[in-house]
């Protein structure tokens, strides 16, 4: 164990709610630590409690505004390694560039690939994420890195909410397959895909169904969810093709510029997300999105890397 006190919880400014909820399972207060701006918007962290020789866990997710959480995420390791804390494990709900993490095409950045050396580099020992948009992204680190799953806390939710009989799992394109494979297998239901394809550059993409969703209640299971097009568009193609009713359930909800509008719009039944992003004043008031908080989940597997006990266990 650590020994300065048990574990050390220290936050950016992503997602506070989040923070204090995990703080609050865990029942450990936050560590006293500012994380301001100079009048220019550089950053400034002052950790004002003694952290030698502790195991510090930093939260913070890199969402959005995504580069200024992603340099207090490296400021406050900087701050806290140069404190001499024994072990700093970035804790990090959502994993911002993780869609940067290959070639898309000639002269492109892998900028997942950058940010885990940034993080790297300034000092963290270990990294905790959730759903990571691609699993290989933990091998870009040369750190130990645990990608957490949302599935439990959804699976729990779906098996509350619905008749398990009549649910078919959708994949909303074939990139997502296994991700939508291991939640169909936990509630034990038929899967479907959705091959989306744009014939030529500029129109709009043509969605098939491979499945039978006829008759069947719809979820639609992916890790992010951005402009929210994708998912309407699929909820259609379902209707259309006989589905009762749909719904989605994402783990990062980013629901960037008219996202939210345009879901509320839409026929999806409803769109559950976690909470790994702080919910906008908007994310909360629309009928049609739900949350669902994930600080249960993280808490219990930042106690068991504090007590060096296995996480991988909480997903059996």
């Amino acid at each position: 164990m650590a020994k300065n006190g048990a574990i050390k919880l220290v936050a950016g400014n992503s997602n506070p709610v989040l923070t204090r909820e995990i703080g609050e399972y865990l029942q450990t207060p936050m560590t006293k630590a500012v994380v301001r701006r100079f009048a220019d918007m550089e950053i400034f962290v002052e950790i004002q409690e003694n952290v030698r020789g502790a195991d510090v866990f930093v939260i913070q997710s890199t969402s959005f505004p995504a580069n200024d959480h992603l340099m207090e995420l490296l400021i406050i390791t900087d701050a806290l390694r140069r404190a001499s804390a024994r072990r700093i494990t970035a804790v990090i709900p959502y994993f911002g560039y993780s869609r940067q993490d290959r070639k898309p095409g000639p002269r492109t950045p892998i900028s997942a690939k950058l940010v885990a050396n940034l993080i790297t580099h300034a000092g963290a020992n270990r990294v905790m994420t959730l759903d990571l948009h691609a699993g290989q992204i933990q091998g870009f680190f040369d750190i130990p890195t645990d990608n957490l799953y949302a599935s439990p806390v959804m699976v729990r939710d779906i098996k509350e909410r619905f008749d398990l009989e009549k649910l078919m799992v959708v994949s909303p394109d074939v990139g997502g397959v296994v991700r939508a494979r291991g939640l169909a297998k936990r509630i034990n239901a038929p899967l479907a895909i959705i091959d989306k394809r744009r014939e030529r550059a500029g129109e709009s993409e043509v969605m098939n169904v491979i499945g039978e969703p006829r008759g069947h209640v719809c979820i639609l299971v992916d890790d992010i969810v951005d402009s929210g097009g994708t998912l309407v568009n699929a909820a259609d193609a379902l209707l259309e093709q006989g589905a009762t009713e749909v719904y989605a359930y994402i783990s990062h909800g980013v629901l960037s510029g008219g996202a939210v509008p345009r879901i509320t719009g839409s026929r999806l039944k409803e769109l559950v997300i976690t909470d790994s992003i702080q919910p906008t004043e908007a994310v909360k008031n629309a009928p049609n999105i739900r949350v669902l908080p994930i600080a249960q989940l993280i808490g219990e597997a930042i106690g068991r890397t504090a007590s060096e006990e296995s996480v991988s266990s909480l997903f059996d």
